[in-house]
């Protein structure tokens, strides 16, 4: 079995009893997964189902999701300058804004 992002000789499966609800074939089988990525030593332990083999399908999807998780390197933001016209815009409409503001102020006691 080969999977996209890893070769099955990077990983240690070992297989172990599952405990809690489950019923006999839980408490009694080796029916939990256990799956180490030996390069990165990330580690997944994968105990849901009640089939071995489910288990291990389980945990090969989660192992491949952690390290595609792992892998993602965010895109490096460059800080952008705002051009000269986005000012001016800016700074009119805060002139009008205040403009207009004025109009609505009452007139204080010195200024009658």
């Amino acid at each position: 079995m080969h999977y996209r992002q890893f070769k099955m000789v990077d990983l240690e499966i070992t297989h172990t009893k599952g405990s809690g609800p489950g019923g006999q074939n839980r408490n009694k089988r080796s029916t939990a997964v256990r799956i180490v990525h030996l390069p990165t030593g990330t580690t997944i332990f994968a105990t849901e189902r009640r089939s071995q083999l489910q288990n291990l399908e389980a945990g090969l999807q989660r192992l491949e999701e952690k390290l595609e998780k792992l892998r993602h390197r965010p895109k490096t933001r460059h800080d952008t300058k705002p051009t000269k016209a986005s000012k001016r815009v800016r700074v009119e409409s805060k002139r009008k804004h205040a403009a207009t503001k004025t109009t609505r102020r009452r007139p204080s006691d010195g200024d009658w």
